[in-house]
């Protein structure tokens, strides 16, 4: 039986990575310090008898060999998450983000164990290219505006792990996530629907930052899931940075409109300056859509799930919790 190791297995994504890889007769470790994740995410799977979860922060060196040298393969999901908790602490960003990966690639060195990690659209920062391609420019904003520090240390992670590839050290495979949505995943980190849900219930408004026409593609979580393993299993997918997530376009004033019209009575939508969300001086990136012609090309990767259904599923999800 293959054994998988997930690094933020009790997060929103990792959760449900989890109980795919266990669903698909691996057995799994998990291993989250609960900073952002939740044991509440893998309750459906908590009693499972190849499930094994660790609570302890992916900087114990020691606890993460032990660990990796249990698996067969690795999925590195454990990052600083959400616009909010980047600008509200931005040291631990890059803690949290840098320097757990350079260790886990240290520790896979050499050992063949394949490794996937999860880096995410923030990467291309203002590249104003529709849509984004893995090979275009990564273009971020100055080091004054701690809004980029995000997209900045994933880059890192990212160039770390190819260069660990290329030099025959680690077989590695990048997932660039975009806006990836679904049940289990909260507002509290500026996630922009579930905080839309949220509001809704609590009977409004839906408080839209700025004029609403910045562009975002959501894609449902489990067809991300289905992506990220069906790329471990393809061997031309090696070496390779790809797109995940939905390449259909809509405007956060029209994805706040959509939540609306789920409810009765209909919330308000008001819209609210950046500096009211934010500090000063914030930056936005007005577009961004993926390219998902590689990945559609490497693993048939399509997305089976529409916004509509996917805001029903979470509002569903979030009356039951």
């Amino acid at each position: 039986m293959k054994t998988s190791l997930v690094t933020g297995g009790a997060g929103f994504i990792g959760s449900h990575l989890v109980e795919a890889l266990l669903a698909a007769g691996r057995r799994v470790l998990v291993i989250d310090d609960l900073s952002t994740g939740s044991l509440q995410n893998l309750e459906p799977v908590v009693r499972h008898p190849n499930l094994v979860v660790v609570e302890d922060t992916i900087g114990n060196e020691k606890r993460l060999l032990e660990l990796i040298g249990r698996a067969d393969e690795v999925f590195h999901l454990a990052a600083a998450v959400g616009v909010r908790l980047v600008l509200d602490d931005p040291m631990r960003t890059v803690a949290t983000n840098v320097g757990p990966t350079e260790s886990i690639l240290r520790q896979l060195q050499g050992k063949k164990i394949p490794l996937f990690l999860a880096s995410t659209s923030e990467v291309y920062g203002k590249n104003p290219n529709v849509p984004l391609a893995e090979n275009d420019d990564l273009v971020l904003g100055p080091t004054p505006k701690g809004r980029w520090i995000y997209g900045c240390s994933k880059a890192l992670d990212e160039y770390l792990a190819l260069s660990y590839h290329q030099r025959g050290h680690v077989p590695v495979i990048v997932g660039r996530l975009f806006n990836v949505v679904g049940p289990r995943q909260v507002g509290q980190y500026g996630m922009v629907l579930p905080r839309f849900i949220d509001q809704a219930l609590a009977g409004g408004p839906l408080l839209v930052y700025d004029d609403g026409r910045q562009v975002r593609c959501f894609g449902h979580v489990s067809d991300v899931v289905r992506g990220i393993i069906d790329l471990m299993a393809c061997a031309d997918a090696l070496g390779e940075v790809f797109n995940l997530g939905s390449d259909q376009p809509v405007t956060i004033r029209e994805l706040a409109e959509a939540v609306a019209r789920a409810f009765v009575p209909q919330p308000a939508i008001e819209h609210t300056p950046y500096t009211d969300a934010y500090a000063p001086g914030f930056e936005d990136i007005r577009c961004r859509v993926p390219d998902l012609n590689k990945v559609r090309k490497t693993i048939g990767y399509r997305a089976h799930y529409g916004l509509d259904e996917i805001i029903r599923e979470v509002i569903s999800w979030k009356r039951k919790n």
